[in-house]
Formats: structure tokens, sequence, C-alpha cells
């Protein structure tokens, strides 16, 4: 059988982050969102947690060299080009997940996963300054909503104005860049800013009012870091990213209890291949894509 070589995965992609059994966050999400940019995924599981989306009812974590492990068996045998690194939950496997990152030669995204979108605390206590001290300084992109920008910095977020100098903080503690997330600002349009050492690049798009909003983070951070593993520039990959998030909340099954959170849309890479097959498609993630 002739290997069919244009059909195979681009980008070698380790996820470091948790389970969530509803499919809607996590490492669930973040294997289907690579696939849907046609990264390769590999995981390092940390917790495996019990909920759906109405919350999180439980949380195990795992044994931090249980974590080392799975990191070592994908980094020795297939090798990473971009890591994405989701929940971590204790002191000990942020300890350990630092460790072994420090020496790749890859992009690291570091999603700082605090709180899920139900409320549910996901972070010891122990682990935050931790995560603070021991991790960040080794993102190359750190990618978090207000509330964990406020602690991450220091700095109070109340505008876009404040979301730019909390960026410019995190900058100050060694992160090459961080993709601020303005969703939890009272504004008409959700406005984000990507800060680096280049400058602040403020981004704006339509809000939409729906509840279905579970796993919008991870897919985020993990659809950013599918298009670096696959070579686009950052300022790219982010508006890549953001527009497949939108395009996810948009088009969301409508999946679960009306009183939760519902999960995106994470096909769109199937709908896009049925959209291709007529010139006139105005799919505008498919637009975005050509930037590959």
């Amino acid at each position: 059988m002739t290997e069919n070589v244009e059909n195979k995965p681009q980008g070698r992609v380790l996820i470091i982050a948790g389970s969530d059994s509803s499919g809607g966050a996590g490492i669930q999400a973040d294997i289907k969102t690579c696939a849907a940019f046609g990264a390769y995924s590999m995981t390092a599981i940390t917790a495996i947690t019990v909920q759906n989306t109405l919350g999180v009812e439980q949380v195990e974590f795992l044994d931090a060299e249980l974590v080392r492990a799975q990191i070592k068996a994908c980094v020795s045998d297939i090798g990473v080009d971009v890591v994405k690194i989701g929940m971590l939950g204790t002191k000990e496997i942020i300890e350990v997940v630092a460790e072994e990152v420090e020496p790749l030669d890859a992009f690291i995204v570091l999603d700082p996963v605090a709180v899920a979108t139900s409320g549910d605390t996901l972070l010891k206590d122990n682990a935050m300054e931790a995560l603070k001290t021991r991790l960040l300084p080794l993102a190359d992109l750190v990618t978090p909503n207000v509330p964990e920008g406020e602690w991450l910095s220091g700095v109070k977020i109340e505008d876009v104005d404040d979301l730019t100098k909390a960026g410019d903080a995190l900058l100050e503690r060694g992160v090459y860049a961080a993709l601020m997330k303005g969703g939890h600002l009272s504004t008409k349009s959700v406005v984000d800013v990507l800060v680096s050492e280049e400058g602040a690049n403020v981004m704006s798009g339509p809000r939409i009012r729906t509840r279905h909003t579970h796993g919008t983070g991870c897919t985020l951070a993990s659809a950013v870091a599918a298009n670096m593993a696959q070579g686009l520039s950052l300022d790219a990959a982010v508006m890549v990213a953001r527009e497949f998030v939108f395009e996810a909340i948009r088009t969301a099954p409508g999946l679960g209890s009306k009183d939760g959170h519902g999960p995106l849309n994470h096909g769109l890479a199937n709908e896009e291949s049925a959209e291709e097959e007529s010139p006139k498609s105005d799919n505008p993630f498919a637009a975005l894509k050509s930037l590959k």
C-alpha cells in the first residue's frame, strides 16, 4: 500500500493537562482542536476530573512522577515542536513539568488554569506560587483570562489598558509574550491583547451571548499551539485561533443542561472540508486558515 504523505499530521504538540470526562475542556478539547488543524497531539495527563456542563464533582491528581514518565515517553520517541500546558493542580506536578520542559527545544504555551468555567477551583493554593515562580518564566506564550491575569501579574484589570499593563508585567517576569483575554470585561465586544516585546496588538470581535462556553480557554490555547507547530507566526496563530473559537462558540451543538455551560463545536474541520466543495464558501475560519 502506498503511504499517503499528504494526509499526515504536521507539527507535534505535547499537551500536559487534566482530563474532562464530559469532553468539552481539558485534554479532550485539546486533542480535538489539534486534530481540527491537522496537528499531531500527544498527552501527559495530570488529573482525572469528574465533570459535566454543570460543574466539577471530583478531581484526582496523578502522581507527579507518573506525569514525568508520560512526558519523557513522548519526547524521547516522537519528539515535540510545541508544548501546551493546561491544568496542573499541584506544586509537585508543576515542579516536575518545569524540570522536563525547560531543556526542550520547543515553543511553550501556558494556559494558567486555576478556575473552571463553572467556577470550580482547579489549582491548589500551594501551587499558585510555584506556577508563578517556576513555570511562568519558561513560557513563550501565556494565555490568562482576567482573574488569572490579575493574580499572575498583580495588576488590577478593569479595562483594555489594564490588559496591556498586566501583559507588560508578565513580560517582566520572563514570559516572551502574553495573550491577555478580555472576555470577563464588561465590554460590548470581546477584546484580547497580545503583548510582546514588539508592542501590544489589540484584537476585538463580536461577543456572543451564550451559555456554550465550556472549554474556551483550553481550545484557544491549543489552537495557537497547533498553528505554531505548523509554522505560523505568533500573530497569525493567535488570529486564526481566535476565529476558530468564535466559530466553535457560534456553531456550538447545544449539549448539556440549560443551567450548565455547554461545549463548543470542535468539528469545524469537517464542516470546512464540506464547504471546500463549493466555490461560494464564506466560512471566515476557512479564509483565515489560508494564512498557513
